[in-house]
């Protein structure tokens, strides 16, 4: 059970206000929404599920796993795979940078403030049980919320390939909760196929 601390309830007004400067917007039950808030919502919906008895550092990290992502786009690097790994590289460090700056001016030790930042850089996934609930709880949102959509722009073999690596980094409880996500039949059908063929 986590102990009320008035650093947790100012860090999570911080960071959505920042997510809140997005000038992408979603549409949900008839408003709109900045994209990536609605993305931090949704992780720690499903951190909820993941890890119950998740720690402030694992709810923070998740808060703050893209924040401010729309500030480095993909389209600023190479359209190949060295250039999706540059990018992504650069993100976790930026987005971990600016959320340790956010705990630090909230109160948080540099400790702490260090141990989110390493969890948003995806350091030590598989040996670090809240870093690996971290990425379970990026993959559930994106195969709930954003695999549909992004099935209609891509063709057949890469999204087979997408969701084989979607899988491959989700630990067997991860992959428990990806079971009860509802999908259209032809979303289901690729996700079979997928781990068929895996």
């Amino acid at each position: 059970m986590n102990i009320p601390d008035a650093r947790f309830d100012s860090a999570i007004e911080r960071l959505d206000a920042l997510h809140a400067e997005d000038p992408r917007q979603e549409r949900v039950e008839g408003q709109d929404v900045p994209h990536e808030l609605l993305y931090a919502r949704r992780m720690s919906a499903w951190l909820a599920q993941v890890a119950p008895d998740a720690s402030d550092a694992l709810r923070l990290a998740v808060r703050a796993q893209h924040l401010q992502r729309w500030r480095i786009p993909r389209t600023d690097y190479p359209q190949d795979r060295p250039g999706y790994l540059t990018w992504r590289r650069d993100l976790g460090r930026v987005q971990a940078e600016q959320a340790a700056r956010v705990l630090s001016e909230v109160g948080y030790e540099a400790a702490f403030c260090e141990r989110v930042a390493g969890m948003i850089r995806k350091e030590q996934l598989r040996r670090d049980p809240e870093a690996q609930a971290l990425e379970d709880t990026a993959c559930l949102v994106f195969l709930e919320h954003y695999f549909a959509d992004f099935a209609g722009e891509h063709d057949e073999a890469k999204l087979i390939r997408i969701v084989r690596k979607t899988w491959n980094k989700m630990s067997p409880r991860g992959h428990e909760l990806a079971a009860t996500i509802p999908m259209s039949r032809q979303a289901r059908q690729l996700v079979q196929q997928a781990l068929a063929d895996g």
